[in-house]
């Protein structure tokens, strides 16, 4: 009761008349009152930079309290880069205007940044401290980042310890970030967020270090896959499987084993003085293949198989993961004739095989496919028999005759004095072409070297035997001059047949030079036979001719002589026209002995 009377005791000294009249200030005027309510509130100007307490916010609107008469309003875009903001924080605003036409004050946080950002950066940069940026889109190369309001670069290399696949990810993400590198020219930034996670693993990576031996078996992640091998991260320190030490068998590209952020089980192969290298071993987890071979498996014994890798010489058969055996080229066919396993088989190929030789010592083995076929050599004499008749085809030539098959693995050779009776062939390409098809017949069989002597002109009967009653030794025939060498002519005959003319024999009897393409009378000097050869000469036509009347002349000289030598009983004077035809005679065979 007596605080109530108390509180109803009226103020001493209350100006009743002044409280009448309005005027309620006391002592003090208005001016007063008002200068010292100033007083209480900060002292702003436009365009200066000064901190905020965050005193409510949406999701559009931020109200900040700068101690003014009456708040100011920040768009929420412009706290992007904090996702934390939260009621009660100090933030940095700049005055656009401490009263607009509504009466409110603007305020902006983005320009407060940029008005101070680059003394920040730089400052960031000198003490290494860990700044927050919002990463606002994609460039070449990696990505901007909004630091204190500068637009920064973030390399791609830079954003993780491991690589990163998709730069997308990051787009619209706060992160933490370190100050590396500033161009004071240009303006440049860069910031790393991957040396932040290295500081954090650089102790992880001493302990795991100092605890790595050789054998030792670890679990990691695939952090990468290139074309010679596999980066595995151990818990913050990196190892290489070589792309050899993935499997036992053959691998085109290390993804046909492993894939991306793929858990394995890894074991130690080797590291370097100061374990910065670290080599690792997959297949090494697994017994050699060659181990579990089936002991029973031997030579003679066929096998499948896939073509894993192909080369000139032969072909690399996988019968099972990392057991590989070869067939060398001359394996695959019976054939002689020199030819590329890819005419055989291709990778990726299933075949099948005899084991030739098989060293599980060295791991080697040697395969063959022509052993699944007879060797066609072993009944040669029957199906091939000498004087029998077959079609080949031409594989090869050289200067003395033409290589043929008559079947995979029957070779043979037809010399080329053995392909025409009649024609001077000076290359078996003059006759035929290889790949094409050849009539033969069987001269001779060498089974012990894998060939057969072959002929062609053997099909038809040997014409010489009608040529020799045709060109006979004198006989006469018209002739056409094919062709000129330098030791003579050839020429053409009757029936198909050639001969050969020296050039003293090619002289005409007004002494010039028989020419190409020029048909004349040749008498046949010498037939052979056994060597196909006939000689022949046009000059000896004339010539001949020409003894003949020489002959005869000599002979009427004789006889005569010898008349003259008898005695006759009348004796004669000799008269003045005997005398000149002796005389003529005498010219005339002088001339034609000269």
């Amino acid at each position: 009761m007596e605080e109530k009377e108390q509180l109803n005791t009226p103020i001493e000294n209350f100006d009743w008349d002044a409280y009448e009249k309005g005027e309620s200030l006391g002592d003090k005027s208005r001016e007063e009152l008002e200068k010292t309510y100033d007083q209480t509130l900060n002292t702003l100007k436009d365009k200066d930079v000064t901190e905020g307490t965050v005193i409510s916010m949406n999701k559009r609107e931020v109200v900040v309290n700068i101690g003014y008469k009456s708040d100011g309003i920040i768009s929420m875009s412009e706290f992007r880069y904090n996702p934390d903001l939260k009621v009660g924080d100090t933030v940095e605003v700049y005055i656009e205007n401490q009263e607009d036409k509504k009466g409110q004050l603007l305020l902006s946080h983005k320009k407060a940044r940029a008005a101070r950002s680059w003394d920040r950066v730089n400052q960031a940069l000198e003490s290494g401290e860990i700044v927050k940026g919002y990463i606002k889109c994609r460039t070449k190369g990696g990505m901007i980042v909004d630091v204190f309001g500068i637009e920064a670069f973030l390399p791609g290399s830079q954003i993780d310890i491991k690589p990163i696949r998709d730069y997308d990810v990051f787009v619209g993400k706060t992160m933490e970030f370190k100050v590396v590198k500033i161009n004071q020219e240009y303006r440049n930034v860069v910031v790393s967020h991957k040396a932040l996670i290295e500081a954090e693993l650089e102790q992880q990576k001493k302990e795991i270090i100092s605890k790595l031996e050789k054998g030792q078996v670890l679990e990691g992640v695939v952090k990468n896959i290139t074309s010679y091998g596999v980066f595995v991260d151990l818990g913050g320190v990196d190892g290489l499987i070589h792309i050899t030490d993935l499997s036992w068998g053959r691998v085109t590209h290390p993804d046909e084993i492993v894939k991306l952020d793929e858990k394995i089980n890894v074991v130690i192969l080797d590291f370097d003085d100061e374990k910065k290298r670290i080599a690792l071993g997959l297949k090494q987890l697994t017994p050699h293949p060659w181990d579990a071979l089936d002991p029973n498996l031997k030579v003679g014994d066929k096998v499948k198989g896939k073509v894993v890798v192909m080369a000139d010489y032969g072909a690399f058969i996988e019968i099972a993961p990392g057991v590989e055996g070869l067939i060398h080229v001359s394996e695959m066919s019976w054939s002689q004739h020199l030819r590329s396993a890819q005419d055989f088989m291709k990778v990726g190929d299933e075949v099948e095989a005899v084991i030739l030789t098989l060293s599980r010592e060295e791991r080697k083995m040697s395969l063959g496919i022509k052993q699944l076929k007879p060797d066609p050599w072993e009944t040669v004499e029957t199906k091939y028999a000498v004087g029998t008749r077959h079609t080949a085809k031409v594989r090869n030539f050289t200067n003395f005759g033409v290589f043929v098959e008559i079947e995979e693995g029957i070779d043979g050779l037809i010399h080329i004095s053995d392909i025409s009776w009649t024609k001077k062939i000076k290359h078996p390409s003059e006759f035929t072409q290889i790949g094409a098809d050849i009539e033969v017949q069987v001269l001779d069989i060498d089974k012990e070297n894998r060939r057969l002597s072959l002929g062609h002109k053997q099909l038809e009967e040997n014409p010489w035997d009608v040529f020799e009653t045709v060109f006979t030794l004198n006989s006469i025939h018209e002739g056409t001059i094919i062709e000129m060498l330098d030791k003579g002519a050839v020429v053409s005959l009757p029936y198909g047949v050639e001969g050969f003319a020296t050039p003293k024999h090619l002289v005409k009897e007004d002494g010039t030079q028989a020419q190409v393409n020029e048909k004349l009378p040749f008498k046949v000097i010498e037939f052979n036979k056994d060597a196909k050869r006939i000689i022949l000469s046009h000059s000896r036509i004339f010539e001949d001719e020409a003894k003949k009347e020489v002959a005869a002349a000599k002979k009427a000289a004789k006889k005569a002589k010898e008349e003259e030598s008898i005695p006759t009983p009348v004796i004669e004077k000799s008269t003045l026209g005997d005398i000149q035809e002796l005389a003529a005679l005498k010219e005339k065979l002088d001339a034609e002995n000269k």
